[in-house]
C-alpha cells in the first residue's frame, strides 16, 4: 500500500483545511450576494407585479391582473404625462449643461499636479455626500439671498447641481485610461489644445463622459428632494406628481407609471452597456 501514487493518497489535512476555506467563503460570500440581490430587486418585482393589479387601490399581492391602469395612465392622465414632460425637459437641460461643465472641470483637474485640484475635485464632490434635502434647502436660501424665486429655471440649477458630480467622476475615470503619449504626440504635431481635445482627448473619454451623462440624467429625473424646493407650481416634476398619487388616494396610476419608468431605465442601461461600456465607470 506504500507503493500507492500521490493520486490515489487521501487528502492530507492542509489540503482538506484549504477545500474547508474555500467553500466556506463561497457559501458566505454567494449567501449575503443572494440577499442583497433580494432586498435590492423585491422592491422593483413588487411594483411591477402591483401595476397590474385589477384592484381599485394599491395592494400586494393583486386580487386580479388587468391592464386598465396602463391604459388610464394613457388616456386619461394629462397630469401624469405633464408632469413626465417636465422631468424630461429639465434631466435633459441639466444633463447637457453639466456635462460641458463637468467635462471642462475634470480636464482642468486632471491636467493639473497642484494642490487646489484635489480640493476642487473633493468641493466638486460635495453634492453627493450632502444630505439631499440641506442641499436643496442650501440651494433655495441661496437663491432667495439673491432675490431670485423659484421656477423653471432654478429647478434645472439645482438639478446641475445633481448632475455635475456624476459627470465628473467618470470623466476622471475614463482620462486616467488614457495614454498621455497620445496627447504629447498630437501637439508635438503641430495641434492645438482644441484640436487635441476634439481628436485625440474627447474620442477616447467619451464613453466616460456618456456613463456619467446616464448616470446624471437618472439622478436628475428620479430626484424629489430638490425639486420639492426649486421647483414652482408650474414646474411639477414626475416624482413629486406621483408622491402626491400614492399619498392621497393610493392611485394605482403611479405602480403603472413606476412599471414603465424601470422597463425604460433597464432598456436604457442595455443600450448604455453596450454603446459605452458602462460598467467600466460605475465599478
Amino acid at each position: 500500500m506504500s507503493n500507492l501514487s500521490p493520486s490515489f493518497r487521501a487528502p492530507t489535512h492542509a489540503a482538506l483545511r484549504a477545500r474547508v476555506d474555500h467553500w466556506s467563503y463561497v457559501i458566505v460570500v454567494g449567501g449575503l450576494g443572494a440577499i442583497a440581490i433580494v432586498l435590492l430587486a423585491s422592491p422593483t418585482l413588487i411594483v411591477l407585479i402591483t401595476s397590474f393589479t385589477s384592484a381599485e387601490t394599491l395592494r400586494f399581492p393583486p386580487p386580479g391582473f388587468s391592464m386598465r391602469w396602463y391604459q388610464a395612465l394613457i388616456s386619461s392622465s394629462p397630469e401624469i404625462v405633464a408632469a413626465a414632460l417636465v422631468s424630461l425637459k429639465v434631466a435633459a437641460s441639466a444633463t447637457i449643461a453639466a456635462v460641458v461643465l463637468a467635462t471642462a472641470a475634470a480636464i482642468a483637474i486632471f491636467s493639473s499636479k497642484a494642490g487646489w485640484a484635489r480640493i476642487a475635485d473633493v468641493v466638486l464632490m460635495s453634492p453627493v455626500l450632502l444630505p439631499a434635502l440641506s442641499l436643496g434647502l442650501g440651494l433655495l436660501l441661496t437663491f432667495n439671498l439673491m432675490n431670485v424665486g423659484v421656477s423653471l429655471t432654478t429647478l434645472v440649477i439645482g438639478h446641475i447641481v445633481i448632475c455635475f458630480p456624476f459627470v465628473l467622476r467618470t470623466t476622471l475615470a475614463s482620462l486616467a485610461q488614457i495614454n498621455p503619449a497620445l496627447e504629447e504626440c498630437a501637439r508635438d504635431l503641430g495641434a492645438g489644445g482644441w484640436r487635441t481635445f476634439a481628436h485625440v482627448t474627447f474620442p477616447l473619454a467619451r464613453g466616460g463622459i456618456a456613463a456619467g451623462a446616464f448616470i446624471g440624467f437618472m439622478a436628475s429625473f428620479d430626484n424629489v428632494a430638490i425639486s420639492l424646493f426649486l421647483a414652482d407650481a408650474r414646474s411639477e416634476v414626475l416624482p413629486i406628481r406621483l408622491w402626491d398619487l400614492i399619498e392621497s388616494v393610493l392611485d394605482v396610476r403611479a405602480a403603472a407609471a413606476s412599471g414603465i419608468l424601470i422597463v425604460a431605465t433597464v432598456a436604457l442601461m442595455i443600450a448604455m452597456e453596450r454603446v459605452a461600456g458602462l460598467s467600466r465607470y460605475v465599478r
